[in-house]
């Protein structure tokens, strides 16, 4: 295998509540944070997965949750030393945190920029009071449109607001409304995707008036072409950015890349250059356990290596998700396999009109790219 990228994450799991919308591994934060024991465990968890990735540089950190802005700026600082400590970082490596607009704070965000965080990751999901309250949202309308400015005054040039649209009772009108005032804002990237109802959350099980199928594709539609005349590209399923700010570290993720995971529930992947074997992995969930786990030495909690079948299946699971595809080899230079893994399911795909092969670029067409969950399929094995 050539070279392959790392990237790293880290999950801080506490949120101010939960939403009601939200399947990711969140807790309402505790009255005390324990912001110093989690630090020692994140950098504690960081050492012992050092073994796996002896040598390698980072190219990218991303800090998710949960709410990471609901640490100090001298926590953040503390992590982010303790990381540099450990690992060597790429030449202007991206680093991002995750952020929601009722944590915005001035003096925060200014220590945010100056401990290390180059670009920030903000939790918007509507301008609207209306769907905000529907949606379990603790922050308002006018605590959104502050954040970009903010941001900005604090250093940041480079920032994401996150927006979803088919929420509870939304018209077209009001979708387009909230994507211009974000576009408005002048975010370098937007992420901009449907709300859907995931297993093991409170929607799931009490689901709210959803707009139909045919309104949710019209907005989707209408907010595309909105996005491209106001010079967004979309580069993957749900993500648009203006030239030069794609997100490099979910772009490694979509191109196979590795990333070692730190913090309560993390996931990660790691290639072994020794046997070209990859491992997926998980730590334990529960802040509480997670933390004493890890100051053990045994933060995971879960692995597996991934078989041929898991790899060819994997890898164009996130590979398809690009606007544009891939170049045929990166496939084996990700995986370890030939090619000839690709061939049954993309002969299928072929024929149906779903893929098309440019030379040695495989990219859907615009008929795979509507239908791309069944393209997908294609390629798992029975």
């Amino acid at each position: 295998m050539t070279h392959i990228p790392l990237s790293l994450y880290i999950h801080i799991p506490w949120c101010i509540r939960k939403c009601p919308y939200c399947d990711f591994n969140s807790h309402a934060a505790p009255s005390g944070l324990p912001e110093k024991e989690y630090v020692q465990a994140l950098l504690t968890n960081l050492s012992n997965e050092l073994p796996h990735i002896w040598g390698r540089k980072l190219e990218s950190i991303f800090i998710g949750g949960g709410t990471p802005s609901l640490f100090s700026a001298e926590s953040i600082d503390e992590l982010l030393c303790g990381i540099r400590a450990l690992l060597p970082f790429r030449p202007n490596i991206e680093v991002t945190l995750e952020a929601n607009p009722g944590t915005f704070e001035q003096d925060k965000f200014r220590g945010f920029r100056e401990a290390g965080i180059n670009r920030l990751s903000v939790g918007i999901q509507s301008f609207n009071t209306q769907h905000l309250q529907a949606l379990g949202r603790v922050h308002n309308r006018d605590e959104a449109l502050r954040a970009a400015d903010i941001a900005r005054t604090a250093g940041f040039d480079n920032f994401n607001l996150d927006l979803m649209f088919g929420l509870p009772q939304q018209t077209q009108a009001q979708a387009l409304q909230d994507l211009q005032q974000a576009i408005d804002l002048q975010p370098t990237h937007l992420s901009w995707y449907q709300l859907t109802l995931e297993p093991n959350t409170l929607f799931y099980k009490q689901p709210p008036p959803l707009p139909d199928d045919d309104l949710v594709a019209e907005m989707q539609f209408a907010g595309q072409q909105l996005l491209s005349n106001s010079c967004y590209t979309q580069y993957e399923v749900s993500a648009y950015a203006r030239p030069n700010a794609e997100c490099r570290h979910n772009r490694n993720y979509w191109e196979f890349g590795d990333y070692v995971a730190i913090g309560a529930g993390a996931h990660g992947k790691i290639t072994n250059p020794a046997n070209a074997s990859i491992t997926r992995y998980h730590n334990h969930r529960q802040p509480a356990d997670y933390m004493q786990h890890a100051m053990h030495g045994t933060a995971r909690s879960g692995e597996q290596i991934l078989s041929a079948a898991d790899l060819s299946f994997e890898f164009m699971l996130n590979a398809l998700r690009l606007r544009d595809g891939f170049p045929s080899h990166l496939f084996t230079e990700r995986t370890g396999l030939a090619t000839d893994h690709l061939k049954a399911g993309l002969d299928q795909a072929l024929r149906r009109g779903l893929l098309d092969v440019d030379g040695e670029h495989i990219h859907p067409t615009a008929l795979g790219w509507q239908f791309l969950n069944e393209v997908m399929q294609l390629f798992l094995e029975d």
